[in-house]
């Protein structure tokens, strides 16, 4: 070998140590400020309630080892004052903070356990829950929805009772319960097609969770954490009567798919909500929610529109999922989220805004249940996948309260320059229209943040599925979340 190849050769190293070591330097991306700040003082909601979810959990596992004999008598009475409280709600306006709605949400949190153990009557309750759903969000049209109290009972009852029919519904049978709850069918004069089960119309919202660790994170990481990570809009076209579905992508902003291809993404939950027909201005035009979608379809299959990691709600240059179905609604007067969400947990604004984001006043997916404007349609249930549902709520759960003690969302330091070159290559692909490795819009340093975060999270939750199966084994049925949560933190100790 040569002298001059090997100086070559070293010349060549040198260059390449020096570049790796000038895309080691954090510059530019290293931390994302946030633009807005929570001036009032404000703090996440706490159900506090740890002893109660234990009473409940012991309810259950006794009868499930006793047998329901002196439980049915009691699970009757029960369902028959739930009947009773709807009806009352179903002839007369209340306020948020009646009594009547905390004796309702108790008697769907009591029942559960009986309805569960004894295996009966439990299509009866998922029904009574639905109609539940509907006349609190009828009631809460006439409150002040941006109160605490309106807030509060709109979150215990309508998240509450879900958690509730959730735990029955992983202890059934597999296929003895509906996979489809039926909400209210809202009248609506938009071109419509069957899909899913049901009737579905242009300018129809679809609420869903997806698989990803981020996904869990976005739909826990709110004031009042929630079940759902992803918002999409639906457009019927008038002519053909072919559905669309508009939605925006971490990976390649807006876009438009087939309902095919909305349902081969995996999704853990299913909500399908719609505006009320009532409202003063589909009275004007009942056709606003079609419009609204017609435009939005136009405006995503003519131009390219990034995807906004930042969250900003009031820019929509770029959109996030949430955006696609605020902004397409707002020139038409109807703003959707009459309640603002609101980030304020220290730790949780840490890390995402290590992630990018950088508005913690903004519009979070969960969040869109409990506008009163809006009608629950119909939500899809799936025993299997609420059970991972569960999982990666439970993981979130724990790794956040890491989050709020200090913890910071860290990455591999020496994959930087890696991933800078992928970022290089993935905005020349971006430029011709083609998709690269890091998302547009994201910077490499977030864009490890994300994989340590999902690495994370990945495995804590294969011990807990671990852990999980062996509590099967030993008592005979599924964990409830509590337990699942307890697992967690015992395990994210060891690690």
């Amino acid at each position: 070998m040569n002298k001059n190849f090997i100086k070559y050769l070293l010349y060549a190293f040198t260059v390449l140590l020096l570049l790796y070591a000038v895309l080691l330097i954090p510059f530019g991306d290293h931390h994302t400020q946030p633009t807005d700040e929570i001036t009032t003082q404000r703090e996440a909601f706490l159900w506090d309630q740890d002893q109660y979810w234990k009473t409940l959990g012991a309810t259950f596992a006794n009868l499930k080892q006793e047998g329901c004999s002196t439980a049915l008598p009691v699970l009757r009475s029960r369902l028959r004052q739930i009947e009773n409280i709807l009806n009352t709600l179903d002839t007369s306006q209340r306020p948020p903070d009646d009594p009547l709605f905390h004796e309702l949400e108790s008697l769907f949190f009591e029942t559960a356990p009986l309805v569960s153990a004894c295996n009966v009557s439990a299509e009866k309750y998922l029904m009574l829950i639905a109609k539940m759903r509907t006349l609190v969000k009828t009631q809460s049209i006439h409150w002040k929805i941006d109160t605490a109290s309106a807030r509060s009972t709109l979150y215990r009852l309508l998240y509450g009772s879900r958690a509730a029919a959730e735990e029955l519904i992983l202890q059934a049978p597999k296929e003895s319960l509906p996979s489809l709850l039926h909400g209210r069918d809202e009248r609506s004069q938009t071109p419509s097609v069957e899909r899913f089960g049901l009737r579905v119309h242009s300018g129809d919202i679809l609420v869903s969770r997806g698989g990803a660790p981020t996904s869990a994170l976005i739909a826990r990481g709110n004031d009042y954490p929630g079940n759902f990570s992803h918002i999409a809009l639906v457009y019927v076209d008038e002519e053909t009567k072919t559905p669309y579905i508009i939605e925006a992508h971490i990976e390649i902003g807006v876009a438009v798919s087939s309902v095919e291809q909305y349902f081969k993404d995996k999704k853990l939950r299913i909500m399908l909500l719609r505006p009320r027909q009532d409202l003063p201005q589909l009275l004007k035009d009942p056709m606003i929610p079609h419009k609204a979608a017609k435009q939005a379809y136009t405006k995503a299959t003519t131009e390219h529109i990034p995807y906004d990691f930042a969250m900003d709600y009031a820019d929509h240059q770029k959109l996030f999922c949430s955006e696609v179905a605020s902004a397409a609604y707002e020139p038409f007067g109807v703003r959707l989220w009459t309640n603002i969400s609101h980030i304020s947990s220290s730790g949780l604004r840490s890390w995402l805004g290590a992630l990018g984001v950088r508005h913690f006043k903004t519009q979070e997916p969960s969040d869109l249940e409990y506008d009163p404007q809006l009608t629950v349609v119909a939500e899809w249930y799936d025993a299997e996948t609420l059970k991972y549902d569960h999982y990666d709520n439970a993981v979130t759960e724990v790794m956040l309260e890491g989050a709020q003690q200090g913890e910071v969302l860290s990455y591999k330091w020496y994959l930087l320059p890696v991933m800078r070159l992928s970022k290089a290559y993935s905005v020349v692909l971006n430029t011709i229209g083609l998709v690269g490795p890091v998302p547009e819009g994201m910077s490499s340093i977030a864009a490890l943040r994300s994989m340590w975060y999902t690495e994370r999270h990945a495995t804590l939750r294969a011990r807990l599925e671990q852990n999980a199966l062996i509590f099967k084994k030993k008592h005979g049925y599924e964990p409830p979340y509590w337990e699942e949560v307890a697992m967690v933190r015992g395990i994210d100790k060891r690690l």
